[in-house]
């Protein structure tokens, strides 16, 4: 992952950034930010991790990439005036502030960080052209042993143990495969005790290590 948005701007002007609007909670697969929608507001994601993705004209949907805390989210279409290029969606429970576009305008050019954020947002347009590029050329195994990866390395809790909140069927329209071809990646995986199903429809992750690894000398 690419250095998340504090680290360009800073502690102290994240900080205050920060402090222009509440705090929020949105919980696991809200809709933070929707493609085609106009720039009103950025989202600082403080905890938890989202997801990028693309719906392309029918309806299937592309994962770009994972953010997790941290980030600041949306900020192009604010900047450049133009509607939303892809969605944003909680993959867990999040803490998020949300600041107007004139506030964040107005903070961007009082602390001049125009050029940096620009500068950030053609890293993430490089980075969500590898993924696009992985998710066509890629196997199954592989794709959904990276977008696993992507999600734990975002994640806001680390541990022996992650639960990746999503259904199999969500898991299958992200990484552009059949419910079944993600199935059958999964099966070797939950044998092995990598990983085991949630009973509400997620995936406990144990060994993402293994998983990669395994994906790898699949293809």
């Amino acid at each position: 992952m690419y250095q998340p948005h504090v680290s360009v701007i800073g502690d102290d002007l994240w900080s205050q950034l920060c402090q222009l609007a509440p705090v929020r909670v949105r919980p696991a697969r809200s809709v933070l930010l929707r493609q085609g929608d106009p720039g009103t507001h950025v989202i600082l994601l403080v905890s938890g991790s989202t997801l990028i993705t693309l719906t392309g004209s029918h309806g299937e949907r592309t994962l770009l990439a994972v953010r997790g805390a941290g980030e600041l989210l949306g900020e192009l279409a604010v900047l450049d005036s133009q509607p939303r290029t892809a969605s944003v969606i909680a993959a867990e429970d999040c803490r998020v502030h949300v600041i107007p576009a004139p506030d964040f305008l107005a903070f961007v050019k009082r602390h001049d960080l125009q050029a940096a954020l620009l500068r950030h947002a053609i890293t993430r347009v490089r980075e969500a052209e590898t993924v696009r590029l992985e998710m066509a050329t890629s196997a199954v195994p592989v794709r959904l042993a990276s977008a696993l990866g992507r999600l734990l390395q975002a994640a806001s809790v680390g541990g022996a143990e992650y639960l990746v909140r999503l259904t199999q069927l969500e898991l299958s329209q992200l990484i552009g495969a059949s419910r079944n071809a993600v199935g059958t990646a999964l099966k070797p995986w939950r044998e092995r005790g990598w990983l085991a199903t949630e009973a509400a429809g997620g995936l406990i992750i144990r060994d993402i290590t293994s998983i990669q690894s395994h994906a790898r000398t699949q293809t």
